[in-house]
Parts: C-alpha cells; sequence; structure tokens
C-alpha cells in the first residue's frame, strides 16, 4: 500500500478521498487554489500546497505544478478525483512518466474509451450492445452524410467524438436540418474539445439513463456492482441517482453487467469505471465509458457494502481484486440526491458565504460534502456543494428517508436547490420509478410556463 497520496481535486471528491485514505493508514497531501485556502479538507490533510490563482486553468488543470506539488511532498500516488484531469490521458501519461502511481487507467485506455468512436468500436467487438449509428467518424462527403441519416432513420443525433458532460450534441429531426447541425456540431468540437470528429447516432425518443459500475484489476480480473439509474436529468447533467434501477429485471442486469465486465477484461481495464446505457423497450444500448470515480458512486457503495475508493487505490496499488462476480450481492435501495448551490428553478448559480448549516442524520442517512458553517462558496468552480443519500431496505423506504432528511437540511447564506429536490421525492412519477432522461426538463418547462 502506498504510504503518502496526493489529491489533485476539490471540494466534496478530495474530502471523500482524504478519509479512505485516513482509514487505510495513507497519509494525504492536498493541492488546492488560492481561493480554496479555508476549505475543510485542507485543514484535515497531512500536508498541502496551494498550486495557483482561483482559474481551474491556472490550478486544477496545470498539469506541471500538480508533479511539482507531488515531488516537493514525496507522494507515492496521484488520485484525481472526478473533472478536471480525471479523464485526461496526457495527465495520466505525464504522471506515470514522472515516477508516480496514476490512481486509475492506464493512458491508452482513457485514450481508447475518450474517443466516442473508438469507444463504441470496442465495445462492439466485446458484444455490448451500442445505439445504431454511423459506422466510425461522419466522412466529409455530403451525399454519404445524407445516406446515413436514411439509414439510420430520424431523429438522429449529432456527437462529438471528443465531447463529455452533455457539451457537443445536436439532435436533428429532418433530412434538411441534418447538413447545418453536422457542421455546427463539427465547429463546436473543435472550439471545446479540439477534435473536430464527429458521429451520428438513433436519436432514442423516450429512453432511461442506466449506468454499470465496474472494478477490475491490473491481473485482467474484473467484475460489476450492479446498475444505477440517473435518468433524473436537466441539460444532461444528473439531479438525482439511485441503486438498483427500478422496474428493471435482475437477469437483464446480470446479462448486461456480464458483457461490461467481460469488455474490461479485453481491454486491459484497470481500476473503476461506468458503462453508461440508454435504456428503452428493455434493450441496452451503450453510449459511453467513464474511466474515473463517478459523482454517484455513494449509492453503489450503500447497496454493495464496498468501498469503491478504497478498492480504487488497492488495484492502483497492485493488489488483486478482494471478491469475485458471485461473492458480490447488492441488498435494499439507495438515493442520492445533488446538492448545489443555485436557484431551485431559475438554476442561477449562488456562490457565497454560508451563514448557519444543518446536515440532516439518521439510520440511512449519508451526507458528503466539503461545506461548514461560515464556509464561502467561491464562483469560480462547479456549484455542487453536497450529496444527500438515503438507505433503506427497499426503494419505499428509501424516499421516505429522503424526505425526512431534506425537511431536516439547512444551508443559509446561499439558494441552494434543496426545494427542487423536496419537490421531487414527492412527484407522483419519480415515486413510481422509471422516468426517462426527458422527464423532469418537461416538468421544469410546464412549471415555467404556469408561472409566466
Amino acid at each position: 500500500m502506498f504510504e503518502k497520496i496526493l489529491i489533485a481535486n476539490r471540494g466534496e471528491i478530495a474530502l471523500r478521498v482524504q478519509r479512505a485514505c485516513r482509514e487505510l493508514g495513507v497519509r494525504t497531501v492536498v493541492v488546492h487554489s488560492e481561493a480554496d485556502r479555508e476549505a475543510k479538507y485542507v485543514r484535515l490533510a497531512d500536508e498541502s500546497v496551494c498550486i495557483g490563482p482561483a482559474p481551474s486553468s491556472q490550478s486544477y488543470l496545470n498539469i506541471p505544478a500538480i508533479i511539482s506539488a507531488a515531488e516537493v511532498t514525496d507522494a507515492q500516488a496521484i488520485h484525481p478525483g472526478y473533472g478536471f484531469l480525471s479523464e485526461n490521458a496526457d495527465f495520466a501519461e505525464r504522471v506515470e512518466s514522472s515516477g508516480f502511481v496514476f490512481i486509475g487507467p492506464r493512458a491508452e485506455t482513457i485514450r481508447l474509451m475518450g474517443d466516442k468512436v473508438s469507444a463504441k468500436d470496442a465495445m462492439k467487438a466485446a458484444g455490448v450492445p451500442c445505439v445504431p449509428g454511423s459506422d466510425g467518424a461522419l466522412p466529409e462527403d455530403n451525399k454519404e452524410i445524407i445516406r446515413i441519416g436514411r439509414a439510420v432513420g430520424y431523429p438522429v443525433i449529432i456527437k462529438a467524438a471528443g465531447g463529455g458532460g452533455g457539451r457537443g450534441m445536436r439532435v436533428v429531426h429532418t433530412e434538411a436540418a441534418l447538413l447545418s447541425a453536422v457542421q455546427m456540431t463539427r465547429t463546436e468540437a473543435q472550439t471545446a474539445f479540439g477534435n473536430p470528429m464527429v458521429y451520428m447516432e438513433k436519436f432514442l425518443e423516450n429512453p432511461r439513463h442506466i449506468e454499470i459500475q465496474v472494478l477490475a484489476d491490473q491481473y485482467r480480473s474484473a467484475v460489476y456492482l450492479g446498475e444505477r439509474d440517473c435518468s433524473m436529468q436537466r441539460r444532461h447533467q444528473k439531479v438525482i441517482e439511485e441503486a438498483p434501477a427500478p422496474l428493471i429485471l435482475q437477469r437483464h442486469i446480470a446479462r448486461i453487467g456480464d458483457r461490461c465486465a467481460e469488455a474490461c477484461r479485453r481491454i486491459g481495464y484497470r481500476g473503476v469505471g461506468t458503462f453508461e446505457f440508454l435504456y428503452e423497450n428493455n434493450e441496452f444500448y451503450f453510449i459511453e465509458m467513464n474511466t474515473r470515480l463517478q459523482v454517484e458512486h455513494p449509492v453503489t457503495e450503500m447497496t454493495t457494502g464496498i468501498d469503491l475508493v478504497q478498492e480504487q487505490i488497492r488495484v492502483a496499488a497492485g493488489e488483486k481484486l478482494r471478491f469475485k462476480q458471485r461473492d458480490l450481492v447488492t441488498r435494499g435501495h439507495a438515493i442520492e440526491c445533488r446538492i448545489n448551490a443555485e436557484d431551485p428553478f431559475t438554476f442561477v448559480p449562488c456562490p457565497g458565504k454560508i451563514n448557519s448549516y444543518h446536515p440532516p442524520g439518521r439510520p440511512g442517512i449519508r451526507v458528503d460534502t466539503h461545506i461548514y458553517q461560515g464556509y464561502t462558496i467561491p464562483p469560480h468552480y462547479d456549484s455542487m456543494v453536497a450529496k444527500v443519500i438515503a438507505y433503506g431496505d427497499n426503494r419505499e423506504q428509501a424516499i421516505r428517508r429522503m424526505r425526512i432528511a431534506l425537511s431536516e437540511m439547512s444551508i443559509d447564506g446561499i439558494k441552494t436547490n434543496i426545494a427542487l429536490h423536496r419537490e421531487l421525492m414527492h412527484d407522483a412519477n419519480f415515486v413510481k420509478g422509471g422516468t426517462s432522461i426527458h422527464y423532469l426538463e418537461q416538468k421544469l418547462a410546464q412549471k415555467s410556463e404556469v408561472i409566466q
């Protein structure tokens, strides 16, 4: 096991990784920007290094500064958390070439799965079902693009090969709009990702977003740890996640989970990862793989009893997986609400000072957060400030516990989306289960029309 790990991230995930390290007896180094100097995880770290001013481009995305911090503190490994550099193959390569261990997949694996075209090709070879679409990147020939569109069938969605996080996508409903949509998406992709390559997929009208959590070691052992339903989204950003996914037969989950684990073995995957699928009419369609820890990993931890961060560190340290697929059993139900510093219905970010903070607490409730009373949320980063996770023997109990937790939770001094989550926990369609990825946006649109 490592003696010292540098955490190259901020916010609640920096504290989450720090706690996992402390339980393993591993010392931690936290890097931080000038804006995060007073963060809780900075105060709790064994060592901390300021790596730059507030803008992430000058701090959390500053690869030389992070490597230098690891060198001066004699860290042995670097944990990237999620976001920032967690899926940056160049960063992973630089970490390893500098003599440190990157706690995540190898650089070549990140590149393979980070390019949506090569990822789909790898999944097809592994027998993982994919959304019908173009065979690789779209060509320059406009006539061929039109032919592909007709073959796939409208509506279609144009996606950037190097995209992610809901960016670089455009839905096309008619052939007349196809060529201009392709050109606009190419331009956006070049600007945002430095890669103009785009591809086409069938646009599924009413799918759910289901993902499979995997864990693999460097000896080609791999397992899946159940599924999550992340369909409650706004602008492709997840708002609520839960495990297991309601109203899906477990034999269907087992079948797709086995394929995901086999895909990990085929590509030599190492670490934790998530296969994301669209699910419609009892069929799974692969859309991408996230080669890192997910924001929503706590719901899997609650239902499996496995600390994913610690297992991620163990695998990076060269240990073999400590369990096989037959050893894994999921129990109960867990729901996670992402608490953001934003207006609950206009979604305008609301950074500022927290005057008072009261977290919920009872059996079955977990709160992952880095905030405290008197803490000032900086305006430079993602607006998520906490995750509330409710666990119960079944989904009904988890929902009841989440309702109570949200009714007790108080963050004063800033606006948060707690009110939205309280409303959703009483929404009849959410309580029933099985809503599509479009449900929340449609609900919010209707609410906006009523207000106007």
